[in-house]
């Protein structure tokens, strides 16, 4: 069929998918760590009938056995193009209505989580999709992601390379959130501007505990949501794997999701054809109707989303270097560790999301604008937008961004609109609109209005809606244009009334060759609030401004009960202002993730201080509080991946030192790392990896993959203590089995913790572990009492 069939299907529901194919191989006798899509290739026929199964069960949609089909996984005589067509061409010989594409994770972190850089993941993406579209698939299934940097990766790539409808569906943990901590509202509003044609979760959890997740994308997207749940959780019964969620328990509760509005249904792990058939029965007689989500002006990183419509966003301008002689100077050096605390400080003081403009003539300003984009939201988790009058260095800036940002700006000039409305669509932008065009800056409210309301309606014109355009009525200085400075409150009284858009304004202009003009910028600021701006673009370090934010606040009724105002007149009055720069201790330093402050503080206080004392009353007490707040929630991933970074950077000075002087510093101890035989993902070995060493462990990394002998011998060679094993899919689960028995068939006195997206206590115990782990930090906490412990005997 066409593929505008299959958009105008998507839009209609329910569409229903097929179940695992992991689950069905398996039950075929794939041999634990195989590769499932070498076997379209070496067995076509097992594949085919796999496929006609679910379509005889009542599948509209097919998913190839292309899963992990990217040059970072599949290492076997084939060539990807080979083993990706030869797997679409399976699907569609099958005589389902539609046969996708599949497309999974790289197993890799991206940048700067890890070391995939943005458009490495972009050309691995697009090489599937260029096969997948080649061999006639009719749609592109994006499933199974955590991180919507590397979603956006792969829906970039499949709408450069292709004209195919695009499903993308990310994997929660119980907490709500992905293995980064992506929530579900963020996950909308991140992806949802980039043209997906559906949007949802996948594999996670059961159908009954994905419900709270559902109902969040049901609100916020404003694509059709696609749901493929487990058969619940994974269990050992008899040395096998079982799930706990029938397939009539299934049925009924991914039928409830339709009723609710979910679009495209379908099984992941676990999931037979007898769960897809008996969930075709149970739609039968199911009503459907499309969802209404909630029309919401947000802006995200990867991991927060903000509100514009819900109450005043402060958007941080320090990161713009008109004015700004230091900042200047830090863009020309290349000396990020300027730029990096300004981004930091600004978020600490209360910025919700800070502009970023590295507009100096001698840059190359898309060249700079990307590579800071990609440094500040390793080290702030608030969204940016993107200052610039060039457009390709907005493409480059608004391209690197994790989540959504706004782009400032547009204006009312044609050829600008024409410019940059396309970037904005393409990657889902929100757009500052400036009341300036061809003519300038016209003198009054109602020329500006006449200017927003041209930029609004060629907004609409490109398909963005009002809701993603903010409009800048541009205030004027008072000392050369005073009698235009209410003509600013009053434009933005018409555009708030006439027009119903948000408003931003930055407001340090209106004091421009004044004297203080703190006061004159707070004073415009609470009269802009009242005249209706939403966004003010100012200075978060002013401590004058922020109170009249927070008054604000509490006077439009945002802040309840005033509680965040009461809280910070109480922090105040204990406050004493001072221009003398904050100095901040090393363990702060490690908390906001600061790696090059941290590496000089380190470098600093080794003159008079022994490594030792740095490492256990630095480090070990700033890393156990960013342990606590990530185990809190009020951490993810990526802070907590930064200020391992900052510990990192602060090691190597102490080595540099140690060898320099020879002084000796002891570890605490000696751990094994290996993701076992058949497994190629080494995402969270590699993270735990690094969370011990900064805990002072020495790591015996043997990498993924690593056969029972390696480890065997390793652990003999070695002497080694206690081990860490890693394992991503269910069935690897048998290797790591396979590898402990071995080490206690062996002799060697070693103990084991495990972990894994699959594994949990029961796993655990199944392999043979010591302990289980659920994350990094656990990691460390079982290796510290491992060695504590043995230390006293």
């Amino acid at each position: 069929m066409e593929a505008v069939n299959i958009r105008d299907e998507l839009t209609r529901g329910p569409l229903l998918f097929d179940g695992a194919m992991g689950t069905m191989l398996q039950r075929r006798g794939l041999q634990a760590g195989a590769l499932p899509e070498v076997l379209n290739i070496t067995h076509p026929d097992v594949v085919r009938e796999i496929h006609r199964e679910y379509v005889e069960a009542g599948a509209d949609v097919v998913t190839a056995n292309t899963f992990q089909a990217n040059e970072l996984k599949l290492h076997c005589q084939w060539t990807l193009e080979e083993v990706v067509e030869a797997g679409v061409r399976l699907a569609k010989e099958s005589g389902a209505r539609f046969a996708a594409l599949d497309v999974g994770p790289l197993g890799q972190l991206m940048e700067p989580m890890g070391t995939v850089s943005f458009e490495t993941a972009c050309e691995i993406f697009a090489r599937q999709m260029r096969a997948g579209a080649r061999a006639g698939a009719d749609l592109i299934l994006i499933e199974t992601l955590s991180d919507p940097y590397e979603a956006k990766a792969a829906i970039l790539a499949a709408r450069e390379q292709t004209d195919l409808p695009v499903v993308c569906t990310l994997t929660f943990q119980e907490d709500g959130r992905t293995f980064v901590g992506c929530d579900p509202a963020t996950a909308c509003i991140a992806l949802g501007g980039l043209g997906v044609d559906a949007l949802g979760v996948n594999c996670s959890l059961g159908p009954k505990e994905l419900l709270p997740v559902v109902e969040t994308m049901l609100r916020y997207s404003r694509a059709p949501v696609a749901v493929q749940a487990n058969a619940g959780l994974p269990e050992i019964r008899g040395g096998e794997t079982v799930y706990n969620v029938t397939p009539g328990e299934f049925a009924r509760h991914a039928a409830t999701m339709v009723e609710q509005g979910v679009g495209i249904v379908g099984g992941c792990c676990g999931t037979t054809p007898e769960y897809i058939r008996l969930l075709r029965e149970t739609l039968g007689g199911k009503t459907w109707r499309a969802p209404q989500p909630e029309p919401v002006s947000a802006c995200c990183s990867g991991t927060r989303t903000v509100f514009l419509s819900r109450g005043v966003t402060v958007i941080g301008e320090r990161l713009n270097p008109t004015g700004k002689k230091k900042l200047k100077e830090a863009l020309r050096e290349n000396r990020m560790d300027y730029l990096l605390s300004e981004a930091i400080d600004q978020a600490e003081a209360g910025a919700q999301v800070l502009d970023v403009n590295v507009g100096l003539p001698e840059l190359d300003e898309a060249d700079v604008l990307r590579r800071v984009v990609k440094e500040v939201q390793g080290v702030v988790g608030i969204p940016l937008q993107i200052d610039s009058a060039d457009p390709a260095a907005i493409e480059a800036g608004v391209r690197a961004c994790v989540g959504r940002p706004i782009i400032n700006s547009v204006n009312g000039k044609e050829a600008v609109m024409d410019a940059v409305f396309p970037i904005a669509k393409k990657y889902g932008a929100l757009v500052i609109g400036l009341t300036l065009d061809e003519s300038g800056i016209p003198p009054t409210a109602g020329e500006r209005f006449a200017i927003a309301r041209r930029i609004v309606r060629r907004a609409e014109e490109y398909g963005i809606p009002r809701e993603d355009l903010l409009i800048d009525c541009l205030v004027l200085t008072a000392s050369a244009q005073q009698e235009q400075v209410l003509e600013t409150l009053r434009a933005i009284q018409l555009v708030k009334r006439e027009l119903g858009v948000l408003t931003v304004l930055g407001v340090s202009n209106v004091s421009f060759g004044l004297p203080d003009r703190e006061t004159l910028n707070a004073t415009f600021l609470a009269a802009a609030f009242g005249a209706g701006l939403d966004a003010p673009i100012l200075n978060p370090l002013s401590q004058k401004y922020m109170e009249v934010v927070g008054a604000y606040r509490v006077l439009a009724a945002e802040d309840r009960d005033a509680a965040r105002y009461i809280e910070s007149r109480v922090k105040s009055e204990t406050f004493t202002p001072t221009d003398a720069p904050v100095q901040r201790d090393l363990k702060e330093l490690i908390v906001q993730g600061r790696r090059e402050e941290c590496a000089a503080r380190v470098k600093a206080m080794l003159g008079d201080t022994p490594a030792l004392s740095i490492i256990d009353g630095c480090f070990v007490p700033a890393l156990d509080a960013v342990g606590a707040r990530f185990e809190s929630g009020e951490l993810f991933l990526p802070q907590l991946m930064q200020s391992a970074e900052a510990v990192k950077s602060a090691f190597a000075v102490i080595r540099e030192h140690m060898d320099r002087t020879g002084e000796k510093t002891a570890f605490k101890g000696r751990v094994l790392m290996a993701t076992v035989q058949g497994d190629i993902h080494d995402i969270g070995k590699n993270i735990v990896k690094m969370m011990l060493e900064n805990y002072g462990y020495d790591v015996l990394d043997l990498g993924k993959d690593v056969p029972v002998a390696q480890v065997v011998e390793a652990i003999r060679r070695e002497d080694i203590r206690l081990a860490g094993l890693s394992a991503l899919m269910t069935t690897t689960v048998k290797s790591m089995k396979d590898t402990i028995a071995a080490v206690r068939e062996a002799g060697l006195k070693c103990s084991f913790f495990v972990g894994g997206a699959v594994l949990n206590e029961e796993y655990a115990e199944f392999v043979g572990a010591d302990h289980y782990a659920r994350d990094a930090m656990e990691s460390v906490e079982i290796a510290n009492r491992f060695f504590d412990a043995n230390a006293k005997e």
